[in-house]
């Protein structure tokens, strides 16, 4: 019988490292293995394309501040979710897993909807100067949109852990809601609101489907990594792409470990 359990559970151990060997591992490594077969001349020779650096920094900029960004508003949204009852509260959790449904590409199609030029918003935009359609300011806009989730949904289970009792005793102590919150609520929430947003900046790194429809793709100015590994492709520089792609899969997958160390440090803690 004992045997039976070891060899169910070596079993399922077996099974689950052979497919994520098969989905993953093996095809990052064929990556790696293509892009860096001449060592670092594929790397180099892309980087040093018209446009290279700058669509790596747009890419890095922008992932920054969404992480930042959603940082906060994810931990906002969050905290309503479990936090108030209202009408209505089911429909805004829908709508936060909501870009998790629906393809990026529709994402992009639906902002350049909302705020392209040809929009009434992006027509009223457009006279007082501001524009986000073929923007950096719309390609951040649109990995806002995509990475939201990831961020709500990170620090939502942790809130439902903590006792909203320790909130309240703080209250009738009279501290302000604010106070309550920074003091109370906040220390426990910093493991998860990190992780969160490393998930979004990891995520916003190579995002393509909604960005390659508001970004207009224009070199130097709103090109980003992804889009770029894709001329990179379409050019048949295929060395190239995969270095440059195993480049942002190094920096995504080092975020990626350190979201999973500050998740379990949060699960061993007393």
């Amino acid at each position: 019988m004992l045997s039976g359990v070891n060899f169910g559970r070596w079993g399922l151990r077996g099974a689950a490292l052979l497919y994520l060997g098969l989905a993953i591992a093996l095809p990052l490594a064929a990556v790696a293995v293509r892009g860096f077969s001449d060592g670092p001349a594929s790397l180099l020779s892309a980087l040093g394309s018209q446009g290279a650096w700058a669509a790596l920094e747009l890419t890095l900029a922008s992932s920054a501040i969404v992480a930042l960004v959603n940082g906060v508003f994810g931990t906002i949204l969050a905290y309503v979710l479990v936090r108030f009852r209202f009408p209505g509260k089911a429909v805004l959790a829908a709508l936060v897993d909501l870009p998790f449904a629906i393809p990026t590409l529709v994402t992009g199609v639906m902002l350049v909807a909302l705020y392209g030029p040809a929009s009434p918003i992006g027509q009223a935009l457009g006279r007082v100067g501001i524009g986000l359609i073929f923007t950096p300011l719309g390609i951040t806009m649109a990995l806002l949109v995509v990475t939201l989730p990831l961020v709500v949904r990170t620090v939502e289970p942790v809130l439902l852990e903590l006792d909203p009792a320790e909130e309240e005793a703080a209250q009738v102590l009279g501290a302000s809601p604010w106070a309550t919150f920074r003091h109370v609520v906040l220390p426990a929430l910093r493991p998860a609101i990190a992780a969160g947003a490393l998930l979004s900046f990891a995520r916003a790194l190579g995002e393509f489907g909604s960005i390659v429809v508001v970004a207009g793709n224009i070199t130097g100015k709103t090109l980003t990594a992804p889009v770029f590994i894709f001329q990179l492709t379409s050019q048949f520089r295929y060395a190239e792409a995969a270095a440059v792609s195993t480049l942002l899969f190094v920096i995504s997958a080092s975020l990626v470990l350190v979201t999973e160390r500050l998740v379990s440090t949060r699960r061993e803690a007393p």
